[in-house]
C-alpha cells in the first residue's frame, strides 16, 4: 500500500509557484500552488492533470489529525468497502527534498511512496498524493519529534528554529521531514481539508462515504502561458 506513514491559507514566501492545480471536490474547491523548487514533481502533477487522471478519484486514506490521501487509480470505480491504497503507475520519481525551507507544514502538498524496506532511495510514487493536516506542537512535542525524526533517518534530519516556529504556530507533521517529497501547499480551501481529515472511516482508513476530487484543473501554468 502506498503510504505516507503514520508515524485559511498558508503561503511559504520563500518558495515560488508559477503552476496551480484546483481540485473541485465533493466537499468544496481546494487550490494548490506548486514549487517551482520541485520541478520534477511540478512537472508530473501538471501532466497527470492535464491528462484528467485525477478526475473522480476518491481520498481513499483520510487519517484525522494527520492527513489525506487521493491518486490512487483504483478508485474511480472501487466498490463499497473496497480497501485501496495500491493503485499506481508503472514509473516512480526522483525524491526532491528542499529543507529547511519546505518541509511538512500544515497545508503541503507532498507525493506518497512504498516504505523504504522495499524503496531505500525513496523514490515518490507516480501518482499517489497527500495534504498535510497535522497537529500544533507544544516544546515538549517537538522534542519528541525530533527524537523520532533522529531514530528513522538516523541524525540526518535537523528541525531548525523557522521550522519549529512553524509546528508550533501552524501545525504540520514533522516525522516525514526528508522522507517524502513535498512539492506544493493548499492556497484556498484548507477548510476543505480539515472537513476531509474528519471523515469517518473504516479499518483501512477509507471514508465510509465517498469524497471525491470531481475534476482537477491546471489554472496557472505562466511557462504556457495559461491563467484561469
Amino acid at each position: 500500500m502506498m503510504v505516507a506513514v503514520l508515524f485559511g491559507s498558508l503561503t511559504c514566501s520563500a518558495q515560488t509557484s508559477t503552476t496551480e492545480v484546483l481540485l473541485e471536490t465533493t466537499e468544496g474547491n481546494i487550490r494548490i500552488a506548486l514549487y517551482d523548487e520541485t520541478p520534477k514533481h511540478r512537472d508530473n502533477f501538471l501532466k497527470l492533470t492535464k491528462m484528467h487522471v485525477y478526475d473522480s478519484l476518491l481520498f481513499h486514506r483520510v487519517i484525522k489529525d494527520f492527513m489525506i490521501q487521493s491518486g490512487d487509480p483504483n478508485s474511480k470505480n472501487a466498490k463499497p468497502g473496497q480497501q485501496l491504497g495500491t493503485g499506481d503507475f508503472d514509473y516512480t520519481q526522483e525524491p526532491e527534498f528542499r529543507l529547511p525551507q519546505i518541509f511538512h507544514r500544515r497545508g503541503c502538498v507532498a507525493m506518497a511512496r512504498e516504505p523504504d524496506i522495499v524503496n531505500p532511495e525513496m523514490r515518490s510514487s507516480a501518482c499517489q498524493f497527500y495534504i498535510v493536516w497535522g497537529k500544533r506542537f507544544s516544546s515538549a512535542d517537538i522534542e519528541k519529534a525530533q527524537e523520532r525524526l533522529d531514530t528513522m533517518t538516523h541524525g540526518r534530519i535537523k528541525l531548525t528554529p523557522e521550522m519549529i516556529k512553524a509546528y508550533k504556530s501552524v501545525g504540520g507533521t514533522p516525522h516525514l521531514d526528508g522522507q517524502y517529497t513535498v512539492f506544493g501547499e493548499v492556497t484556498e480551501g484548507l477548510n476543505i481539508v480539515e472537513r476531509i481529515q474528519k471523515a469517518e472511516t473504516d479499518d483501512f482508513d477509507r471514508p465510509f462515504e465517498d469524497l471525491r476530487i470531481l475534476r482537477a484543473t491546471v489554472t496557472k501554468d505562466i511557462s504556457n502561458k495559461k491563467q484561469k
